[in-house]
């Protein structure tokens, strides 16, 4: 039994949670990944510049996909922020590996016949042509309807994963994430859709 005789609580000091050492307040990291997103897609609609369009694409490549991972990657899928997310780490994906995307969409493209055609991939799909597809499709971010450039993306990832499951070397983890990011995209796409018609 403690001696000590029953007390109130003590309430912290003006400074006391200023004081506290840690991260970020996950709060205010949503709010600005919302925020920046809806400037990026609704705001840069009404500018229809070229330029403008140039700088989002390059967006990843000039602050870092680690930046924008820091502040989107946290967001629903069916989110502005969690959608450019996406778009960006499908792009990062394409650069870096251009080879390895140009066999796994050649190989999906058989089976998933509507979907390539929704990507707008050139014929035969090298990795110039996929760099040049998935670059255009991000510059629609800022020129075009932004449910297309979603619907556009999710199809080519699924053109994509259909690949995947066909070859030999991918894991099953790695077709079921490749499908997985199709399957977001294509529901934000429609939602987007929705959101326009109404």
């Amino acid at each position: 039994m403690n001696d000590r005789p029953h007390h109130r609580p003590m309430t912290p000091g003006a400074n006391y949670f200023e004081a506290l050492v840690g991260g970020t307040d996950p709060a205010l990291v949503s709010e600005a990944a919302d925020r920046a997103a809806q400037l990026l897609v609704r705001g840069t609609r009404a500018a229809d510049d070229a330029e403008v369009s140039e700088r989002l694409l390059h967006l990843a490549d000039t602050e870092g996909i680690e930046t924008i991972a820091e502040v989107w990657s946290g967001s629903p899928a069916d989110s502005l922020a969690g959608c450019l997310w996406r778009l960006y780490l499908l792009r990062s994906w394409v650069y870096a590996d251009p080879l390895a995307v140009s066999r796994q969409f050649e190989a999906g493209q058989r089976s998933a016949q509507v979907a390539r055609v929704v990507a707008g991939v050139a014929d035969p799909p090298g990795p110039e042509q996929l760099k040049a597809m998935i670059d255009q499709v991000l510059r629609g971010i800022a020129g075009s309807d932004f449910a297309d450039v979603l619907l556009r993306a999710a199809a080519f990832a699924r053109v994509v994963a259909a690949g995947r499951a066909s070859l030999s070397d991918p894991t099953d983890a790695e077709v079921q994430r490749m499908l997985l990011l199709s399957e977001q995209l294509e529901e934000a796409g429609h939602l987007e859709l929705e959101q326009g018609l109404a």
